[in-house]
C-alpha cells in the first residue's frame, strides 16, 4: 500500500474470545472471521479496559481508561470534550463512517438510577454547581441515541458524531433494536409493532430460557442484515472517492436477548452443547447469592443489567442461540469481505475484528456480565489483517485502549497527548507485564450493601481483583487454574505473591494517571 490504507473495524457486542473457531471453539461456525485470523494477527490475550458496554466503547474511541474519559459505568455519555481517534483520522483526510451500534450515549430514555442527594440541614449547591466537572453532558447532542426521540422524523444523528462524518446507528439488542434501524425496517415494509419483541414472538417450546424468544423478524429484516447492507453501501460509496476511508461496523449481536432469526434459531442443537467446566462451581459469595436466588425461585432474570443463575438446560439453550447469532454475524462479515474483493480494494484495506466485552455464558452457572472479572467476561477477540503482513499468533497482553493507537500507527498518524494505549505493531512499543481493568457499579449488586468499585490486574499468570465495595477479593492462578475455580486470596500458598501483585497494581494505577493537558507555561 503506497498511500494511506483504508481501515475497517468490526465490533460485536458481548462476544467472548472463545466463542470463535479461531480461538479454539469446536462448535460455533465462523469461517469468515476465522479467515481474518488466518491471514492476519490473532491476539491471544486481549482484554477490555472495562467489561461493560458504554465505558469500554468510550475507551475504544479515546484510547483512555474509564477513570479518565469519565464513562465509569453505563448511563454516562462520552463527553464531546474527549478527543477521539476518529477525529484524527478525519483531520488527516479520511472518510469516516459508523454503521450499527454506537452506545456512546444513553438510549433507553429511562431516568438515571443515581442522582444528586440533598442532605438534610444543609443548603444544596445551585443546579449548575452540583458536579465537580461543570460539563454535565446534558443537551441535545447527548440525546441523539435516546430511543424515545426517534419517533420524530426530524430526529437524526448530528454530524460529525464523535469524528464520524457518516453515521447510521442502531440502539438496543436482539430483535429489540431502534433508531435508524427502525426507519430502514419500515422502508423495507416491516412493521416493528407487529414483529419486534417477546409479545410478537413465534411459538416454539423447544427453546426455553430467560430472555429467549423466537423472533417474528425474518432474516432479511433482522438488525444484523441492516448492518451488513448499510456497511456494503458505505464501502461502495467510499471506494468511489479518492480519499482513504475508515469504517466502524458495529453489530448489536450476540448480546442478549437471545433472538436469532429464521434458520439461525435452529442451527445449533442445545443437546449437543457442552457446558463450561466451571458450571455450578466456585467459592465466591456472589455466586452463592445467585445460585440461592435461582433455587428459591427469587432470581431476577428478565432485566438486561442484572446477572443471573441458570439451570443446565437453560445454559445449553442460551449458548446454542448465541452461537446462532454469532454465525449470522459471521455471514455478514463474509459479505463485507466479499465486497472488498468485488471493489478491488481488499489489498488496500486493513480489517480488524473485536468485541466490546464478553459474557459469563454459563461459566460458574451464571449469565450476562458485571463485577465478576472471569476470563469469559474480560477476554475478547482482537484480529488484525494487514495486507502484506504475515499471519502471526500474538501472546502478549493487550487491551481495548491499544486499538486507537494501533489504527493511527497503521495510518501513519501520531496519537494525541494523553492517549494511553500502544501501537501493537510498533516494534519500539514494549508490551506491558500487566494490564489494568476498571469497573464501577452504579447500584449495589449480589446482595451487597453498597455499589462495588473493582480494579483487576492481569499478568501472564495471575488475575488479582480488588473489590472496594464488596466483601470479597480474588486471586487466581490462570496457568494452573484456567477455569478460575479456586480463589487463592488470603491463602498461605500465595503469601509472597499477593504483596508483589498489589505493588504492581499500585504502580499501574499511578502509571495510568492523566498526562493531559501539558503545561501552558513555566511557573
Amino acid at each position: 500500500m503506497s498511500k494511506r490504507p483504508n481501515i475497517i473495524l468490526i465490533v460485536t457486542d458481548q462476544h467472548r474470545a472463545d466463542h470463535l473457531g479461531c480461538y479454539g471453539n469446536r462448535v460455533v461456525r465462523t469461517p469468515n472471521i476465522d479467515g481474518i485470523a488466518a491471514d492476519g494477527s490473532r491476539f491471544e490475550r486481549f482484554h477490555v479496559a472495562n467489561p461493560v458496554c458504554m465505558p469500554n466503547r468510550a475507551s475504544l474511541m479515546t484510547g483512555r481508561m474509564p477513570s479518565l474519559h469519565g464513562v465509569r459505568h453505563n448511563g454516562i455519555p462520552l463527553s464531546v470534550e474527549q478527543v477521539t481517534f476518529v477525529e484524527l483520522l478525519a483531520a488527516a483526510g479520511y472518510r469516516t463512517g459508523l454503521i450499527g451500534k454506537s452506545h456512546l450515549q444513553n438510549f433507553t430514555g429511562h431516568p438515571p438510577s443515581v442522582s444528586f442527594v440533598e442532605k438534610a440541614g444543609l443548603t444544596p449547591p445551585p443546579e449548575a454547581l452540583r458536579e465537580a466537572d461543570r460539563r454535565g453532558r446534558q443537551g441535545p447532542f447527548y440525546q441523539i441515541e435516546n430511543q424515545t426521540l426517534w419517533a420524530d422524523p426530524s430526529h437524526d444523528v448530528a454530524l460529525p458524531f464523535y469524528g464520524f462524518q457518516h453515521a447510521r446507528i442502531c440502539t438496543g439488542h436482539g430483535d429489540e433494536v431502534g433508531a435508524d434501524y427502525r426507519r430502514w425496517l419500515a422502508a423495507k415494509g416491516g412493521d416493528a409493532d407487529r414483529l419486534i419483541g417477546p409479545e410478537n414472538a413465534l411459538p416454539d417450546q423447544r427453546r426455553v430460557g430467560p430472555q429467549v424468544w423466537r423472533t417474528s423478524v425474518p432474516e432479511e429484516l433482522y438488525p444484523t442484515r441492516y448492518v451488513d447492507e448499510l456497511s456494503v453501501a458505505f464501502l461502495e460509496e467510499a471506494a468511489s472517492g479518492d480519499a482513504p476511508f475508515f469504517a466502524q461496523i458495529s453489530f448489536p449481536d450476540p448480546h442478549h436477548p437471545f433472538t436469532p432469526p429464521g434458520r439461525y434459531w435452529d442451527m445449533y442443537d442445545p443437546d449437543e452443547i457442552e457446558l463450561p467446566a466451571s458450571f455450578g462451581k466456585g467459592d465466591l459469595a456472589p455466586l452463592h447469592h445467585l445460585w440461592d436466588a435461582l433455587e428459591k425461585g427469587e432470581a431476577v432474570r428478565h432485566l438486561p443489567t442484572v446477572p443471573f443463575a441458570v439451570t443446565e438446560d437453560e445454559a445449553r439453550v442460551i449458548i446454542a442461540l448465541t452461537y446462532g447469532m454469532i454465525t449470522m454475524v459471521d455471514d455478514a462479515v463474509g459479505k463485507i469481505l466479499a465486497t472488498l474483493d468485488a471493489l478491488g480494494i481488499a489489498d488496500d484495506t486493513i480489517v480488524m475484528f473485536t468485541a466490546d466485552h464478553g459474557d459469563y455464558m454459563g461459566d460458574h452457572g451464571i449469565m450476562l456480565k458485571y463485577m465478576l472479572h472471569y476470563q469469559g467476561l474480560i477476554r475478547v477477540p482482537f484480529l488484525c489483517r494487514v495486507p502484506g503482513q504475515k499471519a502471526a499468533l500474538r501472546s502478549e497482553l493487550a487491551q481495548t485502549t491499544d486499538i486507537p493507537a494501533t489504527i493511527l500507527g497503521l495510518a501513519g498518524l501520531q496519537p494525541f497527548n494523553g492517549m494511553q494505549g500502544r501501537d501493537l505493531f510498533d516494534p519500539e512499543a514494549e508490551a506491558p507485564g500487566d494490564i489494568l481493568i476498571e469497573e464501577d457499579s452504579a447500584v449495589p449488586m449480589f446482595g451487597e450493601a453498597a455499589p462495588d468499585r473493582v480494579r483487576t490486574l492481569v499478568t501472564d499468570r495471575w488475575r488479582l481483583t480488588c473489590h472496594q465495595g464488596g466483601s470479597w477479593w480474588e486471586l487466581y492462578d490462570l496457568v494452573n487454574d484456567p477455569d478460575e475455580l479456586e480463589n487463592l486470596w488470603g491463602r498461605e500458598s500465595v503469601r509472597d505473591v499477593a504483596p508483589a501483585l498489589m505493588e504492581s497494581l499500585v504502580s499501574r494505577l499511578i502509571d495510568l494517571q492523566d498526562r493531559s493537558p501539558l503545561p501552558t507555561g513555566r511557573a
